[in-house]
């Protein structure tokens, strides 16, 4: 295994979601840097990996991503992994990035799991082209001023939310977009999976009664029904979204 940064996609939610390539690179590495060690050791530990870990997030980055690249420079091979999914979306991985590709290291990326892609696979909406906005800002004015910008691309709009931000951001998104169909997809992959399907107002008032935990991949479907449709065999008009809030089961729920 020659020396370098290996960029490594680690399970979204489900451990069994890890390639054998992945599996491999964590294995033969001299060290793994992952933004929270005690979430990766678990995953380590479960396909009988004990490969060392250093952090590497956000607050130390600036600290421990020249130590990570020293190591580097003399011959070391490191995996990069971020909490779930792909390092670099969301995350501080980047920066490591650009540091060793100024320095000449070999950057190989290992793709696997991405909570942006399984959402959309299940979502049921046109995803030939989208849009990832990732956080919305936390102010509610910046938090608009953010989807206006995109509102007006006619394409999917992928977030992602935590729980208690999660009514503030459908309520910005029925503000920007209107009665646009959105998809909630709640703790993807993990043990409670569920999808959500509605206008933002009826999707908040449903999550205002009965509560929401996990983390959530919000999908703003600007196209409605017609979404499937090409824009040119769409014309100008566009189908209004459903009119009710829908769920629909996951076939196989994992812990």
């Amino acid at each position: 295994m020659l020396a370098g940064l290996y960029v490594v996609a680690t399970p979204i939610g489900n451990l069994e979601d890890v390639t054998l390539r992945a599996l491999r690179v964590l294995r033969d590495v001299d060290v793994v840097a992952a933004e929270d060690t005690r979430r990766t050791r678990v995953l380590l530990e479960a396909h009988g990996l004990g490969t060392p870990l250093v952090s590497y997030r956000e607050h130390n980055r600036e600290r421990q991503g020249p130590a990570l690249l020293r190591r580097l420079q003399t011959g070391s091979r490191v995996a990069l992994v971020t909490d779930a999914g792909t390092p670099g979306v969301s995350d501080p991985g980047f920066h490591l990035v650009r540091l060793c590709q100024d320095a000449g290291i070999a950057v190989v990326p290992v793709p696997g799991p991405s909570a942006v892609v399984a959402a959309l696979s299940a979502a049921g909406v046109p995803a030939d082209r989208f849009v990832f906005e990732g956080f919305l800002p936390l102010r509610p004015g910046r938090r608009r001023a953010r989807l206006a910008l995109v509102a007006g691309l006619d394409r999917p709009v992928v977030l992602y939310e935590s729980p208690r931000r999660l009514l503030a951001t459908l309520e910005a998104i029925e503000a920007v977009f209107g009665e646009a169909e959105v998809v909630l997809a709640r703790e993807v992959t993990k043990q409670f999976e569920e999808f959500r399907r509605g206008p933002a107002g009826l999707l908040r008032a449903a999550i205002a009664a009965d509560g929401v935990r996990g983390e959530v991949t919000v999908i703003v479907n600007p196209r409605g029904p017609v979404g499937a449709c090409s824009p040119d065999e769409a014309g100008d008009e566009r189908a209004p979204a459903a009119a009710e809030a829908t769920a629909w089961p996951v076939s196989e729920r994992r812990p």
